[in-house]
């Protein structure tokens, strides 16, 4: 098996994510005008790496945040299974106080090991594991070293926690941001070590 090394980003911002609402794997939006720059200032700092793969998501936003890549010819392939969690009956509304004492009440249910708590209509965490370990397969196993990912916040917390081995309880350690990138380096052993984390310096001077 050929060691990889994944360059994992988050999509670029959506007015979803601008307004505060909730979009989960329910809403397919697209990205916004700032979206469409982070994602060029991020093919700008990368267009150089030579990646034998891309992956992204069946939802809009993230293969929008790779497109130059693709449009460079390299193999590319949506994951299903690497979509964002479910937020159920959330999805599409704005965060309100009310809504915001329950996303609350509903992540420190996580961290005290409830992981089969689900927000109305919605995944929970290991159901979210349960996908995400067969989209983890399909790029290990696939074909090329350097390859690029795009998914999603909650979806990567949970993405990296699967790779690193830890609880999923301790998701929250793994930060994200709007077209932040994670660079993980596989060792000989299989394990991945962490080069970069909710790196954001390709989107120095965008605001």
């Amino acid at each position: 098996m050929e060691r990889k090394k994944i360059y994992l980003v988050r999509h670029g911002q959506t007015d979803f994510n601008l307004k505060g609402v909730v979009q989960g794997s329910g809403i397919d939006a697209p990205i916004n005008d700032t979206g469409r720059a982070q994602a060029k200032a991020f093919y700008e700092a990368y267009k150089d790496v030579e990646f034998d793969q891309i992956y992204h998501t069946a939802l809009i936003r993230t293969r929008q945040s790779i497109e130059d890549f693709i449009q460079l010819g390299i193999p590319t392939q949506a994951l299903p299974e690497l979509n964002e969690i479910s937020w159920g009956n959330y999805e599409g509304t704005p965060m309100t106080p009310e809504e915001g004492e329950y996303y609350k009440h509903m992540l420190a249910q996580w961290k005290v090991g409830n992981l089969d708590y689900a927000i109305a209509g919605g995944e929970s965490p290991n159901q979210v594991a349960i996908r995400m370990k067969k989209g983890i397969e399909t790029i290990l196993t696939g074909p090329g070293q350097t390859i690029l990912v795009c998914m999603h916040g909650r979806a990567m917390r949970i993405f990296l926690s699967l790779i690193f081995k830890y609880d999923l309880r301790h998701m929250d350690v793994f930060e994200h941001s709007n077209l932040c990138l994670y660079l993980l380096e596989q060792l000989e052993d299989g394990s991945f070590v962490l080069r970069k984390a909710n790196d954001r310096a390709h989107l120095e001077g965008l605001g």
